[in-house]
């Protein structure tokens, strides 16, 4: 008896003594013009980070040393060291850049500038500015296929999915999609597209190889006009089996069968919800909250809101450190 208790004691210790895999978040919070850390352990911000004028798009770099983030009216990419968690350095950008993607290997940088209509692409070893491509009015949505050939970019205006190969930097489609597209993310294989439409209130699915819309996903919400509905961010779990989509001034997270398109459920979350970043682990799902200033923390296998987190003023974009 009382070896079991000495080992069941031990396990315990262990147990306690084991050391903690908190994932580090990063908010950029719009208004504020600072970057909220986010301790996903305990779930508490740890640092705010002063940074340029009106930050939105943020990411980290591939290898995890770096979070940069876009900010708009310095028309500049402004470089966190993730150790130091201070500014190091800038990137080269067109007009407000807003939303950017990087490739596989963490080398180059496609940027969104909202205000000149073009794509800027940064060699991120030469930390220099190698190229732009001009595409439609107010670039924003911003992401690469998985094999890395396509570029894509969403234009807010002129309401169309630009497909953009990576090689030539030349536009090979352009897809015609709902009014204000905001958002695209590829399926982990590649086989389908998904962009949001602001203010057409739909995902519109796209068959990357075809260039054509296939289907849309469309939400309803009792209680709520059909133009409070406006789906932004998206995000994709790993085995492309199921998509959370943020719906904005709905102030929900509407939670797709992503086989068959159709919404299983709406998830109450923050004030004007805007994008999300899943934990490495896929555990927990972060979404910003404009409006309410905060960050609502999603349990992905519960399918339940399990936490709200006080950030700065207008949280728009989130990104999490890479394993």
């Amino acid at each position: 008896m009382w070896r079991r208790c000495l080992l069941s004691g031990t396990v315990l210790w262990l147990v306690a003594a084991a050391p903690a895999s908190a994932f580090m978040a990063y908010v950029s919070n719009e208004k504020g013009n600072t970057v909220s850390v986010i301790d996903t352990d305990s779930w508490t911000v740890t640092k705010t980070i002063k940074v340029g004028q009106r930050p939105r798009g943020i990411e980290f770099s591939r290898d995890g040393k770096f979070v940069m983030v876009a900010v708009g009216d310095d028309d500049t990419i402004q470089v966190i060291d993730a150790k130091k968690q201070e500014v190091v350095d800038t990137l080269p950008s067109g007009a407000d850049p807003e939303l950017f993607t990087q490739d596989a290997a963490g080398k180059i940088m496609y940027v969104a500038n909202e205000n000149d209509n073009t794509v800027t692409v940064i060699d991120l070893e030469k930390r220099a500015r190698i190229g732009d491509v001009q595409v439609g009015v107010e670039p924003e949505g911003m992401t690469i296929s998985p094999d890395g050939k396509i570029l894509i970019n969403t234009s807010e205006t002129t309401n169309m999915a630009h497909f953009i190969d990576t090689s030539t930097r030349q536009i090979v489609a352009n897809v015609l999609v709902d009014a204000r597209p905001r958002f695209a993310e590829f399926k982990h294989d590649g086989s389908e597209l998904w962009v949001s439409s602001e203010i057409g209130g739909t995902v519109s699915i796209i068959d990357p190889v075809k260039h054509v819309v296939t289907g849309k996903v469309t939400f309803s919400i009792p209680g709520l006009r059909s133009e409070a509905i406006q789906p932004v961010g998206i995000g994709m779990t790993k085995d492309d089996k199921t998509a959370f989509v943020a719906l904005g001034p709905a102030n929900r997270v509407a939670v797709v069968d992503a086989v068959s398109h159709k919404v299983t459920k709406y998830l109450l979350v923050g004030q004007r919800v805007w994008h999300m970043a899943f934990t490495p682990d896929e555990k927990y799902l972060l979404v910003t909250n404009g409006v309410s200033n905060d960050v609502s923390v999603i349990d992905v296998a519960a399918q339940k809101v399990i936490k709200t987190i006080q950030v700065g003023e207008l949280p728009w974009g989130v990104t999490i450190a890479p394993q």
